[in-house]
């Protein structure tokens, strides 16, 4: 039979829920708010549109601090980092949405000279050719995001500043309203990802709206991006760089002519001759002298104007050489297992799923969420824990299903 409690039992429930912590403004983000409306009143934003861009803004993202705060527990090995991002699925989608755009990307070529390719490779790495703008665990209101970083992150309080009057200044603008003005926890924005000074300094608007909208315009987005590149010195008809053979000797650092480096020894994997021998080029080994070998040139430095990363530059050209019709690597990357395609990476996904191990995308990309499910596989079955997303991984779960 249920009895109703007591008065001493509701007093102490009582007692229990007024004791719980709820969540409320945080009084200390509110007078900073108030401080950075002077200076951004005196920087030219209007109240008007500090105000609007605030409205309902009372304490900073938790998320954002512990996205810019995560330390992940291992780097990326260089196949895995390529892998993810240079795949059979990006490489189907990008061909696609090259046909479906096919005029679009012929003006942007013909206005800035930048190759297609590149920009359907960029448009993939960045956002996944805009999926990731429909997911709500990742988008944030950039303002806040910045707002939390300049208020509660001394390491990035500079750039949160700067970057968070940037954004005002777009809201003023008029090119994106308080609702559409979204991006990643660092406020990279829209279908390329463009942080607000970038997007200052470069956003176009192409289809002729009146905006420059990188977040629902693609073609205003990918001319964006070609518009960043042709301003930092994209040469037009020009590769980023060739995948090349080198001899076993030691080779010099630094920049010599193709030609130069033809007569160390350095040739093209196709053995064809390099149709410009003048150009300037630096010769890279991602992976060591085990791995592919490259001779980058100057669009390869251009594409490190978007990320000041090797490897993203190098994954963005191999990307874009496989969207346009190119063959992949002729040498693989160095890797400790046999290596599995997209469409098996997804199969291991789903089985890992299956069994309760795996929460993340079936997006055929060995991510860390991915390698810790694997690990996680290996243990219950009792053999080596390595978290490889290898063949004889995916044959252990078909016979463990």
């Amino acid at each position: 039979m249920y009895r109703l409690p007591g008065l001493r039992s509701l007093f102490l429930l009582f007692l229990l829920v007024v004791s719980i912590p709820v969540a409320a403004a945080d009084k200390g983000f509110e007078q900073w708010v108030q401080d950075f409306r002077k200076t951004a009143l005196k920087q030219g934003i209007s109240p008007e549109v500090f105000d609007r861009a605030f409205a309902g803004i009372d304490s900073p993202d938790q998320w954002v601090l512990d996205k810019a705060s995560y330390q992940p527990e291992f780097k990326a090995p260089v196949w895995q980092y390529f892998d993810n991002r240079v795949q059979q699925r990006a490489i189907r989608m990008g061909r696609a949405k090259k046909e479906e755009l096919q005029p679009w990307l012929d003006k942007i070529e013909k206005q800035y000279g930048v190759n297609p390719n590149v920009l359907l490779a960029i448009w993939s790495i960045e956002s996944s050719f805009g999926a990731i703008l429909d997911n709500e665990k990742v988008i944030r209101n950039v303002v806040r995001s910045l707002a939390t970083l300049a208020y509660a992150d001394p390491k990035r309080s500079k750039f949160g500043r700067q970057q968070l009057l940037a954004a005002l200044k777009i809201l003023q603008s008029g090119d994106v309203d308080e609702k559409h003005l979204v991006g990643s926890w660092a406020g990279a924005m829209g279908h390329t990802q463009f942080i607000p000074t970038s997007y200052q300094a470069y956003a176009v608007d192409i289809d002729g709206d009146g905006k420059r909208d990188i977040w629902n315009s693609v073609p205003d987005a990918l001319a964006t991006a070609a518009s960043l590149l042709s301003k930092n010195g994209w040469r037009r008809g020009e590769t980023w760089g060739y995948e090349v053979t080198i001899p076993s000797r030691k080779l010099p650092a630094g920049k010599l002519t193709l030609r130069e480096w033809e007569k160390l020894g350095v040739k093209r994997v196709n053995g064809k001759p390099f149709p410009r021998p003048d150009d300037i080029a630096e010769l890279k080994l991602p992976a060591g002298r085990e791995g592919p070998a490259f001779l980058m040139l100057k669009n390869f430095f251009v594409i490190k104007r978007y990320n000041n990363s090797d490897r993203y530059a190098t994954a963005v050209g191999l990307l874009a050489d496989q969207i346009g019709g190119g063959k992949g690597l002729v040498k693989d990357w160095p890797r400790p297992f046999t290596p599995i395609d997209t469409a098996q990476v997804e199969e291991l996904q789903k089985l890992l799923k299956e069994k309760g191990l795996y929460e993340g995308e079936i997006d055929g990309k060995a991510g860390s969420g991915t390698r810790k499910a694997i690990q996680a596989f290996e243990k219950s079955i009792g053999v080596e824990v390595q978290g490889y997303p290898s063949k004889e991984v995916l044959e252990q779960l078909r016979k463990n299903r």
